[in-house]
């Protein structure tokens, strides 16, 4: 199933059913009075948040969402049942915007439900209009319209931690390590189109796409990437430590993210030195120095070196720990 992230649907409320015009007809007596029952109101709009990143798929190519009509009003002033609401499920951190006003809400826990659209109300039926002068009114008022409008639903992944990096610095592999996530691993540039969650230790971390220089201004998958880190609670910069310039790779993720987002370029960092098996103990010092000696969290790592994972296991969730604690101080 595709992967969707972002679209547009279009939805309507249920209209209000009519309110109808029924006299009592009892026996010996014809006309007993007034007795039209007043319309159900129609059926709402109802975005609800799901724990499922993959949900928006199925509605590919649907037409417009519709809630059910509201029934028409009875006999004896009895009212018609209300419409069916719809429910459409969205993944857990979506954005919702109404087209039409540009007014957004999100969705940010499972089972949280927002009505979007409100059904129409149903239309009053002709007891309502009994007076002294008028015994027998003919007048009932049909249901009102349901809303309608087009959304833009987008989704921005909440996860612990993000891993942020080039295309090819190891994340997908990384993720697979630390969480058995089985996120697609291939040597090449942007072999990871989607985000991939997979749970440690009880924090969700995210393999997000990787980034190219003018991501900010949409070249390569850019938005797509740094929405989705927008929420991320720590940032793992991986770095290939092979690459033939360290400190560049990092700068321009950096860049990246700072030009997208301010807020975003101050969230917690740790420097990921990958793929250190290729390199020798003295070339992995010099790596390493060049990040420490500006200030940098650095943990050198190798998805075959089984002792280096660990460390490297260790010292994240060492880190996250502390995160968390001083949150909840």
């Amino acid at each position: 199933m595709a992967f969707i992230d972002e679209m547009v649907l279009v939805a309507r409320a249920g209209n209000g059913g009519n309110g109808v015009v029924r006299f009592l007809h009892e026996k010996g007596k014809e006309f007993g009075g007034p007795a039209g029952g007043d319309g159900g109101n129609g059926g709402n709009i109802i975005f609800r948040g799901v724990r499922d990143i993959q949900v928006l798929s199925k509605y590919r190519g649907r037409g417009a969402f519709r809630a059910v009509k509201g029934a028409d009003g009875g006999n004896k002033e009895m009212a018609g049942k209300n419409g069916e609401d719809y429910i459409i499920d969205v993944p857990v951190g979506a954005v919702i915007t109404r087209k039409n006003s540009n007014q957004s809400f999100e969705i940010l826990d499972d089972g949280q439900e927002v009505i979007a659209l409100k059904g129409g109300r149903g239309g009053m039926g002709n007891a309502h209009f009994k007076s002294s002068t008028n015994q027998y009114p003919d007048k009932a008022v049909p249901g009102q319209v349901g809303e309608e409008a087009s959304f833009k639903v987008e989704l921005r992944i909440i996860a612990d931690v993000g891993l942020i990096g080039l295309p090819n610095a190891g994340k997908s592999s990384l993720l697979n390590a630390f969480t058995k996530a089985h996120a697609k691993v291939g040597a090449y540039a942007f072999t990871t189109l989607e985000p991939h969650l997979g749970v440690f230790h009880g924090y969700i971390m995210a393999d997000i796409p990787g980034l190219i220089e003018g991501a900010a201004e949409g070249r390569g998958l850019g938005h797509n990437f740094l929405r989705h880190v927008s929420r991320t609670k720590l940032l793992i910069h991986c770095v290939a430590s092979d690459s033939e310039d360290l400190i560049r790779d990092y700068n321009t993720v950096r860049k990246e993210i700072t030009e997208y987002s301010e807020e975003l370029s101050r969230k917690p960092e740790i420097v990921f030195l990958t793929k250190t098996d290729l390199l020798s103990p003295e070339a992995l010092d010099e790596a390493k120095e060049l990040f420490t000696s500006k200030g940098f969290t650095v943990v050198p790592v190798s998805i075959i070196d089984d002792g280096l994972l660990k460390e490297a296991g260790d010292s994240l969730s060492r880190f996250l720990q502390e995160k968390n604690e001083k949150h909840q101080n």
